[in-house]
């Protein structure tokens, strides 16, 4: 598992977690502000993500499930000699984030949902999204098709604008190289035919540790109304901060990362 790590002192380590396409590079800008504030950052490519390759087993591994990636992580944290004094988890990131916690795999001292993908999709799509993923995830050409239409740059475009969010230069090129690789691509789709988030949704009352919840209020990938939600299912001792981030979208932590670091420790 790929994993970037700066100014190394385990006991003051900060996890930071992408979300699901994602990669650590989204966290390029905030973390150097918390070294700033003097953490140490773990930020990994997820399973199948990036510079972290396909697990074995491919498109079914365990490792690919949120259970599975919250035991993949749990590794890297041993190996690394590494007990996270804070876990920062964006979108389905924040899901992985709580997975540990309640399995015991991480005891920080809060946890921080950015955008938090935790509660299954409303709608139709809800029940039919995990196999119309794993049916995708299962045809070799689905991932190479998308890369290769994902070149376009008018393509990636689209993408990004369904976020709610707007990148600089420098976000958008990266995007860019990510989604035109196709094992990446392909690492995407698995791990979205192998999410539960029923389970979670479930498990949210067990959590005794603080959660922090930010939600973008232009997010047009999860909705902002989850936040309240998700909050409001907390035991008690478990309900931190509900934030409100006007005008960012799902990416807010790319958008403005001086603005959610202060929100972080605001």
């Amino acid at each position: 598992m790929a994993c970037a790590g700066v100014r190394w002192r385990p006991a003051n380590a900060v996890l930071l977690l992408h979300g699901t396409g994602g990669t650590g590079h989204s966290w390029r800008e905030v973390a150097p502000l918390l070294v700033q504030r003097g953490y140490t950052v773990i930020a990994p490519d997820l399973p199948g993500h990036a510079f972290t390759g396909m697990p074995p087993g491919g498109a079914g591994s365990p490792q690919l499930g949120l259970p599975g990636m919250a035991r993949a992580l749990h590794a890297l944290l041993q190996a690394l000699h590494a007990t996270p004094a804070m876990a920062i988890g964006h979108s389905a990131g924040a899901a992985i984030a709580i997975r540990m916690a309640l399995d015991g795999l991480i005891h920080p001292q809060r946890i921080v949902g950015i955008n938090a993908a935790v509660l299954p999709l409303g709608g139709l799509a809800g029940p039919l999204f995990s196999p119309v993923a794993k049916l995708m995830a299962a045809a070799p050409v689905v991932p190479r098709l998308f890369a290769w239409r994902a070149r376009d740059p008018a393509v990636l475009e689209r993408l990004l604008a369904g976020t709610g969010s707007t990148l600089d230069a420098t976000g958008n090129a990266l995007y860019h190289r990510l989604v035109s690789n196709p094992e990446h691509a392909a690492g995407a789709l698995a791990m979205m035919a192998n999410w539960n988030l029923p389970q979670l949704a479930r498990d949210l009352p067990h959590l005794h540790t603080p959660l922090d919840l930010l939600v973008g209020e232009n997010d047009r990938t999860v909705p902002p109304a989850h936040g309240a939600l998700i909050h409001d299912r907390l035991a008690p001792v478990a309900r931190g901060r509900l934030v409100r981030l006007q005008g960012l979208g799902h990416l807010a932590h790319e958008e403005a990362p001086a603005r959610l670091v202060a929100q972080i420790f605001g």
